[in-house]
């Protein structure tokens, strides 16, 4: 890190993985916003983490899928933080359903938070980033794994992949870089939401480490990312999944 403050935005970043990237930011420098959509409590808690890592924090109610919301949000971080250097796209859902079953409100809503979401922060991102700057978006190692019962999920952030590795082309002679990081399973509440235990420990078993990946190994994976050492990966899926694909 220089010495010039640097700002990075993480949606859902109020728990899970994003919580876990945006303390982690804090630590290595960055002063940090905090998007959430519905549990301020969560988001507070987090802010109150990072500001006793001495870096300053604040949090914004906002939802990804919203546009409005996005610019909004981007407006506040450059008043009460400065210049967006980073931005971090943690935001998320996922359901697991087979194909079958899903309904068309469900796959509306999955596409709405994952696809349009993430179009809506990379497209706020490049537009107010400084140069040299880094976007970092959240995809999946399921799309690898292919899974019953993830193929729309699995599709919405296949769309997102799509996306990086266009849009860092699209970001020639800026400096600035576009990369996904994609998780394995993940010990957060959102993996564990209507997992059976009989599940959760097959997951587990995976990868030959033999154990689920920690939100801080993805917030580390993120953190490399946005640091000037990553300078020369740019337009890229990182894998952090234990070797489980």
């Amino acid at each position: 890190m220089s010495d010039q403050t640097k700002v990075a935005i993480i949606t859902g970043g109020s728990r899970g993985i994003g919580a876990a990237i945006a303390e982690t930011m804090a630590q290595a420098g960055f002063d940090v916003l905090i998007n959430y959509v519905s549990n301020q409590a969560q988001a507070e808690s987090v802010r109150q983490a990072v500001t006793a890592s001495g870096r300053r924090a604040v949090i914004f109610q906002g939802n990804v899928a919203v546009p409005a919301e996005v610019s909004a949000m981007f407006d506040y971080a450059e008043q009460s933080l400065g210049k967006v250097h980073t931005v971090i796209n943690s935001a998320g859902m996922l359901k697991t359903l087979p194909l079958l079953e899903h309904s068309d409100e469900l796959f509306a809503r999955t596409f709405a938070i994952n696809t349009q979401g993430s179009f809506n922060v990379m497209r706020e991102a490049g537009k107010r980033l400084i140069d040299g700057g880094r976007i970092i978006m959240l995809s999946t190692t399921a799309i690898r794994m292919k899974m019953p019962g993830y193929a729309i999920y699995n599709a919405s952030k296949a769309a997102v992949e799509a996306l990086v590795a266009t849009f860092a082309k699209e970001l020639r002679g800026r400096a600035i870089t576009v990369n996904a990081v994609a998780p394995g399973p993940v010990a957060t509440e959102l993996f564990f939401n209507g997992k059976s235990e009989q599940l959760i420990a097959q997951l587990a078993n995976q990868p030959p480490l033999g154990r689920l990946g920690q939100p801080q190994d993805i917030a580390g994976v993120v953190c490399f990312l946005a640091s000037e050492q990553s300078g020369w990966i740019n337009g890229q899926v990182l894998c952090a999944n234990g070797g489980v694909a």
